[in-house]
């Protein structure tokens, strides 16, 4: 071995551990590394990366999974820094089969420029599926997307869903499903769940495309291998049956997307899958203080669904984890924000504190503390940047350019900036091109006649030939692609006099190509296409800022793979976290403890548990109850503040600042009467500062807690009840 690789081999195992080093050297055969919170997962998979980069086989032939673009970045910078040659595949899993798909797009029966759709375009493209198999009024484009999106993640195609459709509503259910499959293939279109399900399927019918993939790859690494679906699993076994050398490094005591199709199972069952597997453990945890870890490990020590492990630190006993409980919703948000300006007058980086949540709902109040304290923050909610309307415009243009039969895409922008082109001419022109069986824009650029469209033919035309002319677009790099398209389609000049108002659009096209232009950095060779698919795929904690001196809010699920000084973690309710449905009769109380200790896990040195006694949610104020995973944690590692003390009673004033006339009228025993729930009776009554809470027990049997000055109840007399 030349000596300057062996050097470079010391000092990557230098300061491993014991258990470390193990993962990092192993080279033949299946391999699982169970990693707790904080044990160094990420550097222990990059550096067995490289280390079989170095010792073992070309990078090239190495593929390593990821789940977000930033591990990717990550791993990508780090095993840069390590010195391996480049031309190692990393990649998220969406960003792998996407690519596979366009490079092998004829034998999976696909077009090579086919349109990754959002959430957004995929429910307009339901809409119009629902309407087209005659169902409107039956089905919600939100509840068919959630049906076909678990029937993909099962590996479900429509024909099969067909087969096994027996119920009424099932059988009703397969038109929708088809016609959305007859949609997307008539658009050259791809959801989210396709991009997996496709690669699956187009691996286990192709063995020829199998073996050469196997081939290539002759070592896997996947990351966060109890997220993974049917389909990645499907993937992972399909790359990996002849050679074996499949390493999956996870911990199922983080398993938090059941919810979409995640299956714990695949990473508790990797030793029957796999019986000659290597099972190395990482159990001492690097990050946070005994006592968060003591705290954390007892709570999921309640799970039964796991393999067990026992974590561990060097670290000090650091300051318990607190659990703090206020009246109300708006007293746990001023007492959080008066606490984190203290902490940064103090010293302490708002960077390194976040506050995290159940539901996003949750953040209004938070924000609004915030900024009543003068505290600056950011939203980990990175994909609503590309879901402004300024930021679709644009990439509507783009993806008509990329893909000339994106009718969703199309339509959009027909009359963006506006050209006079009305709804009526839009359907006669949507219409013309069902009749004609080609695509609206084939029917604008080609010879056919367009007089049945009046007036409005002569500005059709004009659209068809601004797309013709930023068709030059496509031989640019992505910024200057994104540039010339802004500037020549009349967006900016449109939101620049829109701007006059507001600046902000001006201001998100401007950071749209300096997203563009930082990708053009990671990537030179990379096309227009290239750059669409990755703003495609950008999830929550893709653009969330390390540094900048910003408190960083975010739910528990965006939290995942990252780490904070100070963590808040709000809303510890039954009902909230636990997170129940009123509908869901299956919540998943292992799930949701397991999102619990992920949160708490983010923490390094300071935890902070909260929950407020009443709190609003859905326009209705309610009491409510304690999380039961409050009362698992250890008395020995937890401190328990004392909760904001009720207010002097006194007259409550409505928002207006009307004093409610007969509010003292209102006792115990009192009928009510509500728009919606109807007739009650007052059960229970707290009189607070700011606001008084009635308990209403309705005929229907159903209880609810309301704010009397917010609430719309009527008093009824017993005479009106007779």
């Amino acid at each position: 071995m030349h000596t300057g690789v062996k050097n470079t081999i010391d000092r990557m195992l230098d300061g491993l551990n014991e258990p470390q080093r193990a993962a990092v050297t192993h080279t033949e055969g299946p391999l699982l590394i169970l990693a707790g919170p904080g044990s160094g997962k990420t550097r222990v998979v990059t550096h067995r990366a490289a280390h079989l980069a170095l010792t073992t086989v070309e990078p090239w032939r190495i593929l390593a999974i990821t789940f977000t673009n930033k591990a990717t970045r990550e791993m990508r910078e780090r095993v840069d820094a390590l010195g391996v040659a480049s031309g190692m595949t990393v990649s998220t899993f969406h960003a792998f089969c996407a690519r596979t798909l366009r490079i092998f797009a004829n034998r999976a029966g696909l077009q090579r420029n086919f349109t990754i759709l959002d959430r957004d375009d995929r429910r307009k493209m339901l809409k119009k599926a629902i309407t087209d198999a005659g169902l409107s009024g039956h089905w919600t484009p939100a509840g068919a997307e959630r049906i076909i999106s678990d029937a993909k993640n099962e590996m479900i195609s429509a024909e099969a869903y067909d087969r096994n459709a027996s119920e009424w509503r099932e059988l009703q259910f397969v038109k929708i499903y088809k016609q959305y499959e007859v949609l997307l293939q008539q658009t050259a279109s791809l959801d989210f769940d396709d991009l997996l399900m496709k690669v699956a399927l187009l691996l286990e019918k192709d063995t020829a495309l199998r073996n050469e993939l196997e081939d290539q790859y002759a070592y896997v690494l996947i990351d966060e291998y109890q997220d993974t679906n049917a389909p990645q699993y499907k993937i992972a076994e399909l790359l990996t049956r002849d050679h074996g050398n499949l390493c999956a490094t996870g911990d199922p005591d983080q398993s938090i997307y059941g919810w979409r199709g995640a299956n714990i199972e695949n990473i508790l069952r990797f030793e029957d899958d796999h019986p000659a597997a290597t099972v190395v453990r990482l159990e001492q945890n690097y990050r946070s203080t005994q006592h968060i870890l003591t705290a954390a490990d007892a709570l999921i020590a309640g799970n039964i669904n796991r393999k067990e492990k026992t974590l561990w630190t060097e670290n000090d006993d650091g300051s318990r984890v607190r659990i703090v409980e206020h009246e109300l919703a708006d007293d746990e948000a001023n007492a959080l924000a008066r606490e984190i300006r203290a902490q940064i007058t103090g010293g302490f980086d708002a960077s390194d504190i976040a506050i995290l949540y159940r539901i996003n709902s949750l953040s209004r109040v938070i924000e609004e503390a915030l900024l009543r304290e003068g505290v600056r923050y950011q939203i980990a909610r990175g994909v609503e940047f590309y879901n402004r309307k300024e930021i679709k415009d644009v990439l509507a243009y783009l993806r008509v350019l990329v893909n000339p039969v994106d009718e969703i895409a199309l339509l959009r922008i027909i009359n963006t900036p506006a050209r006079g082109i009305g709804s009526t001419t839009i359907q006669r022109l949507v219409d013309a091109a069902r009749q004609a069986n080609v695509s609206i824009l084939e029917l604008l650029q080609g010879n056919s006649d367009l007089t049945p469209l009046g007036r409005s033919a002569g500005k059709v035309k004009i659209f068809a030939e601004l797309l013709t002319s930023l068709q030059a677009a496509l031989e640019l790099p992505p910024p200057e692609a994104l540039a010339y398209v802004i500037n020549h389609s009349g967006l900016r000049a449109m939101y620049a006099h829109e701007g006059e108002i507001d600046n902000e659009p001006i201001g998100n096209l401007d950071e749209l190509v300096s997203a563009a232009s930082a990708f053009a950095q990671e990537r030179p060779d990379a096309s227009l296409v290239d750059w669409l698919e990755h703003a495609a795929l950008v999830s929550d904690v893709d653009c969330v800022v390390a540094e900048g001196g910003l408190v960083t809010l975010m739910t528990l699920h965006a939290a995942k793979g990252l780490e904070f000084e100070t963590v808040y973690i709000i809303g510890l309710e039954d009902g909230l976290l636990p997170f129940r449905r009123a509908d869901d009769v299956e919540a998943d109380d292992e799930e949701e403890r397991r999102l619990c200790f992920v949160g708490m896990t983010r923490a390094k040195r300071r935890l902070t548990l909260s929950r407020a006694r009443y709190r609003m949610l859905r326009g209705i104020t309610e009491r409510t109850v304690r999380s039961p995973f409050l009362d698992e944690l250890p008395d020995s590692a937890v401190e328990c503040a004392a909760r904001t003390p009720k207010r002097t009673p006194r007259k409550s004033k409505t928002p207006d600042g009307r004093l409610p006339d007969d509010i003292a009228e209102w006792t115990l025993g009192t009928l009510v009467e509500h728009p919606t729930d109807g007739l009650g009776q007052v059960m229970s009554m707290t009189r607070g500062g700011k606001r008084t809470f009635v308990e209403v027990l309705f005929k229907t049997g159903s209880r609810k807690t309301f704010a009397l000055e917010f609430a719309d109840l009527r008093r009824v007399d017993f005479d009106e009840v007779g």
